[in-house]
């Protein structure tokens, strides 16, 4: 492999765990309603678990409150079941035809919890970002050890391969920042 095909490999790696956070951080609540919370919620749909926004359309009406409209009114009673034991503390209202949730304001010790949450989720994908340039770095090394890669070529390697972990450990940081921030404002 050359030093490109190296980075380039790592690269996407490591855009892969940012778009993980991402999709991760999309799920934890803040103070009003968003579909992000309950979109990969998994219903036993005709026995195979299928994610809710593929049983039915998701929307907020109101700031405080979502609304499920199944493309199947018959599923409504599994996306309440799948609900109720999902994690994220909402009641579901069923009507017959849609389902609604009302989005409580969070408690201070509420918002405490889940920014913790969020650093916990931006320290993971550190974790997940430097294992890549270690994986990248021993792939490099090994190029060398296979004569493939000069000593020259390795050393330009674990620069690139470092100076793309500080600019995904910058963007992990960025998304975390910004998602706790909005989880502490009312």
């Amino acid at each position: 492999m050359s030093i490109e095909e190296i980075a380039l490999e790592a690269e996407d790696r490591m855009e892969k765990s940012v778009t993980l956070l991402t999709d991760q951080l999309r799920g934890i609540r803040t103070g009003r309603a968003n579909v992000g919370l309950i979109e990969s919620i998994r219903v036993d749909y005709y026995g195979s678990s299928t994610p809710l926004k593929q049983l039915a359309n998701l929307s907020t009406p109101e700031p405080q409150q979502i609304l499920i409209r199944p493309f199947d009114p018959s599923v409504i009673g599994d996306i309440v079941k799948a609900i109720q034991t999902s994690d994220i503390g909402l009641t579901p209202n069923s009507d017959g035809k849609a389902v609604r949730l009302n989005v409580p304001p969070l408690s201070v010790e509420q918002r405490k919890k889940l920014v913790g949450r969020v650093k916990d989720l931006a320290e993971e994908a550190r974790i997940s970002i430097r294992n890549i340039r270690r994986d990248a770095n021993k792939q490099g090394d090994q190029e060398q050890t296979d004569k493939i890669l000069t000593e020259d070529d390795l050393a330009t390697c674990k620069e690139e391969i470092q100076n793309l972990t500080k600019k995904f450990e910058s963007k992990v940081n960025d998304l975390a920042d910004k998602k706790s921030a909005e989880v502490l404002e009312s």
